[in-house]
């Protein structure tokens, strides 16, 4: 019997090769090839022996354009992620660390959505059996949710055309196979040929569908990188599995904004939305405490308190600079900025920087808190109860703007702060009440209002 001729693809951008090599030549990544059985030429002959026929073209500005309608999950903050709801044809993809809760925050969003209209639950990971008894613990009714144990690709699609739910989700794509391909399950060309014929049934038949995938090691998703093109949306849940908390996080939405963030409690009942999230990255201080600054930071459009800690305390010949949840290249650059224009020199000192509450803030509002937080820590000297700040500093030691400042402004009022340090661009014309807004161009003016403040 012939041999199956095998090439070797690449893991990331699903290029091949005819035999291995350490480097991708089509993307340049590094230990990504894997080994695929080549697709016959008879098989590649016959997929392009009927052409289909050309097809009207119309014009942009005749194509009738309204908001896509959208149904509510039942679950407030994965709404806010979605956008507002799922869409009818829309494939959502979901990735996160093992037990980090997907499968449960699925079931919960199936189970409630069951009441509104027909769904299907397909799991390859688990029996029947082992859904039920994780919808029992949850207190679910799951009287309406349809439950289909299977991993044969063929026979998905089958039972998707006769039971034609309108949400459905599969858990989880790598186990899924195609018997029209050879490769195990999990494999690229497995991944990439489930996943495009799922999108496919989906948009032909209106199914609102959800695939979790699985991540690798280095926290991205796992399987070829056109798996997170051809769907939808692409969510990322996040979050510490000894942490009650969970974060889920939108990095493609082709039906709404991105980088929208929903917050999770992991509790016996499952997961549970957090209405106000600033409270879990608050810390809670008898008296302010040296080291310790407020910042309002912005989630898509959701505006967040976030507590920053820094910590300065003598170093040894080589002095360590480490941060959690900042970048730490940008915290080298602030301890520049402040010994060049503020004349605070930490060169001998240890710095470490953390936001509260293991999240994660790339925007670079929080320059100011964190130099603030910085000087305060080696002066020994708490900032004053109810005081935050944000703003990006500039290396010239200017203090920039930070988008949409008159929200952020009302979020820390509403919650009783009393203190700002903002850029001057951001001041607003009538500060919130009872808030007392400090507006600064430089950074020496803000370290110079931070010590009268002590």
């Amino acid at each position: 019997m012939a041999k199956d001729k095998t090439i070797y693809t690449c893991s990331e951008c699903g290029g091949t090769s005819p035999k291995w090599l350490g480097k991708c030549p089509s993307c340049g990544a590094w230990n990504t090839l894997e080994e695929t059985v080549a697709e016959s030429a008879s098989a590649s002959k016959n997929r392009f022996q009927s052409l289909a026929k050309s097809q009207p073209v119309a014009t942009l500005s005749e194509i009738e354009a309204g908001d896509v309608a959208r149904t509510p999950t039942g679950l407030e903050e994965l709404d806010r992620v979605l956008g507002g709801g799922i869409v009818a044809g829309g494939v959502v993809l979901i990735g996160g660390d093992p037990g980090i809760g997907k499968s449960t925050l699925l079931l919960q969003a199936v189970d409630a959505m069951s009441l509104q209209m027909k769904v299907l639950y397909v799991t390859g990971e688990e029996s029947g059996a082992q859904i039920a008894l994780r919808s029992r613990r949850l207190g679910l009714a799951g009287a309406q949710v349809r439950v289909l144990a299977e991993i044969n690709l063929e026979k998905i699609l089958a039972t998707i055309e006769s039971e034609k739910p309108a949400f459905c989700v599969i858990d989880s794509i790598q186990t899924l196979y195609s018997e029209q391909l050879t490769s195990a399950p999990g494999s690229v060309a497995q991944v990439r040929e489930c996943a495009a014929q799922l999108t496919r049934t989906a948009k032909a038949g209106g199914t609102s569908m959800v695939l979790v995938g699985h991540v690798t090691k280095e926290g991205s998703l796992a399987g070829p990188r056109v798996l997170e093109h051809i769907v939808d949306t692409v969510l990322y849940f996040e979050g510490d599995t000894h942490s009650a908390f969970r974060l889920v996080r939108a990095f493609k939405n082709r039906f709404g904004a991105v980088n929208e963030i929903g917050v999770f409690a992991m509790t016996e009942r499952g997961l549970k939305g957090v209405a106000n999230p600033s409270a879990i990255f608050l810390s809670t201080h008898s008296e302010p405490v040296p080291g310790s600054c407020v910042l309002v930071t912005l989630e898509g459009t959701r505006p967040m308190l976030v507590e920053i800690q820094a910590l300065v305390d003598s170093g040894g010949p080589s002095p360590r600079r480490l941060s959690v949840g900042l970048e730490r290249d940008r915290l080298a650059m602030l301890l520049a900025v402040l010994h060049r224009h503020a004349g605070i020199d930490s060169f001998d000192q240890d710095v470490f920087v953390n936001a509260v509450g293991g999240v994660r803030i790339s925007e670079p509002a929080a320059d100011l808190a964190v130099m603030l937080a910085i000087q305060s820590s080696l002066r020994g000297k708490a900032l004053p109860r109810g005081f935050l700040a944000f703003g990006e500093v500039g290396l010239a030691g200017e203090v920039r703007p930070a988008p949409r400042g008159q929200e952020r402004l009302k979020e820390a009022a509403k919650l009783g702060f009393s203190v700002a340090v903002v850029p001057k661009a951001n001041a607003p014309k009538k500060a919130p009440e009872g808030l007392t807004v400090h507006a600064v161009e430089r950074v020496e003016e803000a370290i110079s209002l931070a010590r009268s403040l002590d």
